[in-house]
């Protein structure tokens, strides 16, 4: 299973880590869909060769193909989607607030899976890239489709542990190539 071979793979003074991803990918009570496509989208927005690579077909094994390409659609639009709303956000000129974004990012409305799976793995990797307008927006959303603050509060610690761990996983490749 790559889910044990990526915690085996994490230093001991790291071991909440490892803790932690056994607790939120290997005991979650999200469905499997939300589960492996939270865990997809995650390991695409942090950005470690190691975790996707460890945790990629693990996930494609549990998901549909159709949400396998949802999750992977979710991770790209919301790496453009992060920057611009986050810069935009930030900005102290808000004008920038008024003008048209045209930015094309039509899988939002017709994604190939259930718009609240969809938006849930939006809202994992906007936490990933710390964009709290697609935050708000994306909880706004899940919410008035009716899902629970456990069920949206489950995919931002996924998130977290996942960042984390590819942020150690990463670090230790260059510490121990030295």
């Amino acid at each position: 299973m790559a889910l044990d071979t990526l915690k085996s793979a994490i230093p001991d003074y790291a071991k909440d880590l490892k803790l932690n991803l056994g607790s939120v990918i290997g005991n979650s009570d999200l469905p499997a869909q939300q589960l492996w496509g939270t865990v997809l989208a995650t390991a695409i927005a942090s950005r470690s060769p190691i975790v996707l690579r460890e945790l990629e077909p693990e996930a494609k094994a549990n998901l549909s193909p159709e949400a396998y390409s949802a999750a992977k659609s979710a991770a790209a639009v919301m790496a453009m989607n992060n920057v611009f709303y986050r810069t935009r956000h930030l900005l102290s000129d808000h004008e920038y607030g008024t003008l048209r974004a045209g930015l094309r990012m039509n899988v939002i409305g017709n994604p190939g899976v259930d718009k609240a799976d969809f938006e849930l793995w939006s809202f994992a990797v906007s936490a990933i890239n710390g964009c709290g307008m697609c935050l708000d927006s994306h909880e706004q959303v899940l919410r008035k489709a009716g899902v629970d603050r456990e069920t949206i509060q489950e995919a931002f610690k996924i998130a977290a542990v996942v960042e984390a761990v590819g942020v150690t996983l990463d670090a230790e490749a260059v510490l121990t190539a030295e």
